[in-house]
């Protein structure tokens, strides 16, 4: 439960403020430190905070965001695509710990200097960046291929893929661009990602799920539907309906409570019962120096091609 501001609070409860703005009304960091703690206040950027009653909307991460930016930046990677919508490009448990905001200036311009930015230069077109209530942020399709240019292409296939769910672009807009960043750092990464780019994935554990498997040539696609004699049983996180074989990325969040467990099993035991083999995968089967999903997806696969009649 959140909790309660005092009745004497000296700021209003309607707007984000700064944490020179609480100094200059009396409160000291302490007490702020407190409060957040206690749950009435959040902190969504560093040095920023709001009510925690305030309800969230891209109009207060603006608000927010005008705070602590040089009129000349721009928001870019993972801080762009939060403001567009894609939350799940935040960095795992950003959510929880404030991180550095990713605010580059254009080329020429000089890089910004304080413990509130990540960034530095970068070269932008007139049509990379669009404004959003006063606040410069590059596009959603540029957001997408900045985050496909990443070392790592766990993360880039995440990023891409909670871009393209936005809407905003197709994959084949996406794919048209890739060309411009020829010689760019880390672009071999968005050359082998952004052709598996997939909006219809519905969290970052599913998007590298479905790599790992695309990368054991099991032909997968996101949320495919069973159906047997017009009767919905399930829709299925990853599957490949010629081998009814399906896969299932079980998050914490959706996926740990009793009442939660239940549902997935008596969903999964229908599917079975249709003659579909289904793979459950938690992170510690897909993430980390033990993940065993190469080994556990191909038997699942070849249980499933198995049950089939079909080669294995």
């Amino acid at each position: 439960m959140l909790g309660q501001l005092p009745s004497d609070f000296p700021l209003p409860l309607d707007r984000p403020f700064t944490h020179q703005t609480a100094r200059e009304v009396g409160l000291r960091p302490n007490q702020l430190t407190a409060l957040v703690t206690a749950g009435a206040l959040s902190r969504p950027l560093r040095g920023v905070y709001v009510a925690a009653t305030t309800p969230d909307s891209t109009r207060l991460r603006l608000a927010c965001l005008r705070l602590v930016i040089p009129a000349d930046s721009v928001v870019c990677d993972r801080h762009a695509g939060w403001l567009h919508g894609a939350e799940m490009v935040l960095a795992p448990g950003e959510h929880l710990q404030v991180m550095p905001l990713t605010i580059f200036r254009r080329r020429g311009h000089g890089r910004l200097r304080n413990g509130l930015v990540d960034g530095g230069e970068r070269s932008l077109l007139a049509s990379d960046v669009v404004e959003m209530e006063g606040v410069q942020v590059t596009s959603p399709l540029r957001t997408a291929l900045d985050l496909g240019r990443v070392r790592w292409p766990e993360r880039a296939i995440a990023g891409l893929d909670a871009m393209l769910r936005l809407g905003a672009f197709e994959r084949d807009e996406l794919l048209a661009h890739v060309h411009r960043f020829t010689g760019a750092r880390w672009v071999r990464t968005l050359r082998a990602v952004a052709p598996l780019a997939d909006g219809r994935s519905e969290s970052p554990g599913e998007s590298v799920l479905r790599l790992r498997l695309v990368e054991r040539r099991i032909p997968v696609e996101p949320q495919v539907e069973v159906w047997e004699a017009g009767r919905f049983v399930a829709r299925l996180d990853l599957a490949d309906p010629d081998s009814r074989f399906g896969a299932e990325y079980d998050g914490e969040e959706w996926h740990s409570s009793p009442e939660q467990r239940a549902h997935d099993q008596a969903r999964r035991t229908d599917a079975d019962e249709q003659g579909w083999t289904i793979a459950v995968f938690r992170k510690e089967n897909v993430f980390g120096p033990l993940a065993d999903v190469d080994r556990l997806a191909a038997q699942a696969y070849a249980r499933a091609r198995s049950r089939r009649g079909l080669p294995t």
